[in-house]
C-alpha cells in the first residue's frame, strides 16, 4: 500500500503545471568581457533560461541577451546587474501574467487559425484537411515520437502520375515557439484556399509539392500545453540521468556538439548522446535521405527574431557555392522589409544570430540540399515566446511573403 501511495504522489507531481509567478525576463547588453563572464557565472550558479541567445556558450560582448530568471533569484540578479553597471532592462515583470494572457481563450471548440491550437487539435486538423482536399493533400507517417505520437507529413500539390520535385517545410522543432506550428497550419490553409486563384501559389503547386511537417517536436509541444509553457526540448529519457530531453536542433550530424551546443543533459541546448539519437531527429533524417533526390529546398520556421538566415550556423565561412543562396535570401528579407517597415536582417546563421552546431539546416545543406532558409518570425522580443494570439497574423504574413519569394526562385531554377 505504501508503494502504491508513493507512486500516486509521483504521478501527481509529474502532472503538476509549472507556474511562473514573479519571474522576470531581463534584456542584458554586455559591453565588456567582464560582463560576459558575469552572465556565464550566473548561468553556472543558478537556473537560468536563455531566451536569446539559446545558451550561455553563445553570449559574447555586444550581444543582446534575453534571460528568464525565477522569482527566488530576481533580487540577486538585479543587484548584480546594477553593481556591474551592465546595461539592462526588464522585458517581463511577471512571466505568469504573460502566460495567462497568451492562454486566455486559446482553446475553442472549433479549429481556429487565429488562435494557437493544442496538439490534439492539430492532429485532428491534419486528418480533416487531407480528407477534405484529396486532390491536393496526401499524408504519410514518417516515424513515432519518444512518447508514441505519430509524426505525419502533409504533401501539398497537384496530383501527378510522376514524382514531382518538392520543398520541405517544417515547424515547431523547439516546443515553446508556438507561432511556428501556427504558421505551418496557416500555410496549408492558404495553399488550399488560394490554389487556382493566386497565380504564384498555383504555379508552385502545379510544378512542385510542398511537404509540410506541422510539428517536429510533438512531445515537447504537447508538454508546453499540459505542464510547462517554457519547455523547449524533446521528452526523451535516458538511463543515468534525471534530466529529460535534448534539443532536436542540436542533434543532427553537422559539427555536432561543438559550438553553441551543450553536452550537459540538463541544458536546454543539450546535443544528445550522439547524432540522431533522438527518435524524432532520426525519423526526419531517414525521410530526408530517402527523398533527397526530389527535395530541392528546405524551409524551417523559428521564433522570435526578425531574420532570414541560411547555412552555416556551425562555422562562419561563406564560400562561392553560397552566392545564389545569399542573393535569394536577401531578396526574401528585402520583401519582408518592404512589407513590414524595418528591414529584416539576413545572412549566415552563425554571424547573423549566433553559432549553433548540430542544426537541421546545416545538416540538410551538407547533405546536398541546395537551398535552405531559416525564418525567425515574430516581434523583436517584447513578448518573446509568449506573443498574444491577437498578434500572430502579421508574422504569418511576413513568412508567407518570404516562402513565396523563395519558392518562385526554386520553381524557376529546377533544371
Amino acid at each position: 500500500m505504501k508503494v502504491l501511495l508513493l507512486l500516486g504522489f509521483v504521478a501527481v507531481a509529474l502532472a503538476e503545471v509549472t507556474r511562473f509567478d514573479g519571474e522576470k525576463v531581463y534584456r542584458l547588453r554586455p559591453k565588456t568581457d567582464e560582463h560576459v563572464a558575469i552572465i556565464k557565472e550566473l548561468a553556472g550558479n543558478i537556473e537560468v533560461d536563455f531566451w536569446s541567445p539559446e545558451g550561455a556558450e553563445q553570449v559574447v560582448v555586444s550581444s543582446e541577451v534575453d534571460m528568464h530568471v525565477d522569482a527566488a533569484h530576481t533580487d540577486i540578479v538585479s543587484t548584480l546587474l546594477q553593481q556591474s553597471e551592465m546595461e539592462h532592462e526588464v522585458l517581463v515583470e511577471d512571466l505568469q501574467a504573460y502566460v495567462e494572457d497568451q492562454l486566455d481563450n486559446q482553446e475553442t471548440k472549433a479549429y481556429n487559425y487565429m488562435k494557437y491550437n493544442s496538439w490534439d487539435k492539430i492532429e485532428a486538423w491534419i486528418s480533416s484537411m487531407a480528407s477534405s482536399n484529396p486532390s491536393l493533400i496526401s499524408t504519410q507517417v514518417i516515424g513515432t515520437t519518444f512518447e508514441g505520437r505519430a509524426m505525419t507529413v502533409m504533401k501539398i500539390g497537384k496530383q501527378s502520375s510522376s514524382t514531382k520535385p518538392a520543398i520541405f517545410l517544417d515547424c515547431g522543432i523547439h516546443a515553446r515557439e508556438w507561432i511556428s506550428p501556427a504558421f505551418c497550419q496557416w500555410f496549408v490553409k492558404e495553399a488550399v484556399e488560394t490554389y487556382g486563384s493566386d497565380a504564384q501559389m498555383t504555379s508552385l503547386l502545379d510544378q512542385m509539392d510542398v511537404i509540410v511537417l506541422p510539428v517536429f517536436n510533438i512531445d515537447g509541444y504537447a508538454y508546453t500545453w499540459s505542464n510547462n509553457r517554457m519547455w523547449r526540448k524533446t521528452r526523451s529519457r535516458r538511463s543515468g540521468s534525471s534530466c529529460i530531453g535534448a534539443d532536436p536542433n542540436r542533434n543532427f550530424d553537422a559539427g555536432w556538439c561543438t559550438t553553441g551546443a551543450s553536452s550537459n543533459p540538463c541544458s536546454d541546448t543539450y546535443c544528445g548522446s550522439k547524432p540522431e539519437f533522438e527518435v524524432e531527429v532520426k525519423a526526419v533524417g531517414e525521410y530526408i535521405r530517402r527523398n533527397l533526390f526530389t527535395i530541392k529546398a528546405f524551409l524551417t520556421v523559428h521564433f522570435y527574431f526578425q531574420v532570414v538566415v541560411f547555412p552555416y550556423f556551425y562555422f562562419f565561412q561563406v564560400g562561392a557555392p553560397h552566392r545564389e543562396v545569399v542573393q535569394v535570401g536577401e531578396g526574401a528579407a528585402g520583401g519582408l522589409g518592404s512589407l513590414f517597415g524595418p528591414r529584416y536582417t539576413r545572412g549566415p546563421g552563425g554571424t547573423t544570430i549566433f553559432p549553433a552546431a548540430g542544426g537541421f539546416d546545416d545538416w540538410a545543406f551538407d547533405l546536398g540540399g541546395k537551398y535552405f532558409y531559416t525564418f525567425e518570425v515574430g516581434d523583436t522580443g517584447r513578448f518573446g515566446f509568449l506573443l498574444p494570439g491577437s498578434q500572430i497574423k502579421p508574422p504569418w504574413g511576413g513568412a508567407m511573403v518570404a516562402v513565396k519569394y523563395i519558392s518562385a526562385h526554386v520553381v524557376g531554377n529546377l533544371f
